[in-house]
């Protein structure tokens, strides 16, 4: 589903009424098991949450972060454009490359805020007013480690039901990352006032700053 002219229309009615309203972050504890950073510098996670556009603002403002790009990941490089993932059955989620400093901020606090700020882990095939496959809930596991954490995570918040609904999130293998159009990029922070963004976004960057203030940047990372 896109992102419509009418969908926008009505947010620009209802979201001055419902500001605040779209509140949905969760406290969560920490994973009880995070990897040891890894030799080697910077490391990439690439995490699918919804439209991207959220997800990207998010992650650009989390501390260690340098770079967090909007695009699009399971499916073929041929079916790799906003066009064509919007038809929700090329295999395709939108999803967010994050690259990382280890050092700085873990895989698990990454996790962390994934399922705690940057989206409802428990929504199947949708996010707020969006649906279809290509905005389900996915980890795309580049490494072992990965995916022992995502897993081990996701085990953990559903023993201690951390939500009122079971976790819907899967873990794919990444094939590959195929950055999205220029005109996604950065898009939460060239667009602020968008009724879209107002009242499914900018409530996520507030949460991560009340719930994760040691995490959290006044200035964003940039993709270009």
């Amino acid at each position: 589903m896109r992102r419509s002219a009418f969908l926008i229309a009505v947010l620009t009615i209802l979201a001055p009424l419902h500001a605040g309203a779209a509140e949905r972050a969760v406290v969560l504890p920490p994973p009880a098991y995070d990897p040891p950073a890894a030799s080697g510098g910077e490391q990439k996670l690439v995490v699918a949450g919804g439209c991207f556009w959220g997800v990207q603002g998010v992650f650009q403002r989390v501390k260690g972060v340098s770079r967090a790009v909007s695009g699009y990941a399971g499916g073929a490089k041929e079916t790799a454009r906003y066009e064509k993932v919007s038809g929700g059955d090329t295999g395709h989620a939108e999803s967010v490359e994050i690259t990382y400093d280890p050092k700085t901020v873990s895989l698990g606090e990454l996790l962390r805020v994934y399922f705690s700020v940057a989206h409802d882990p428990t929504q199947l095939n949708r996010q707020g007013p969006d649906a279809g496959a290509q905005y389900r809930s996915t980890i795309f596991v580049a490494n072992a480690d990965q995916e022992k954490a995502a897993r081990d995570y996701i085990a953990q918040l559903s023993d201690s039901k951390a939500f009122f609904a079971p976790i819907v999130t899967t873990l794919e293998p990444l094939r590959a990352f195929y950055p999205a159009e220029a005109y996604h990029q950065d898009y939460l922070l060239r667009h602020p006032a968008q009724p879209y963004i107002v009242y499914n976004d900018l409530p996520k960057i507030d949460d991560l700053k009340r719930l994760f203030p040691s995490l959290y940047r006044e200035s964003p990372a940039l993709t270009n």
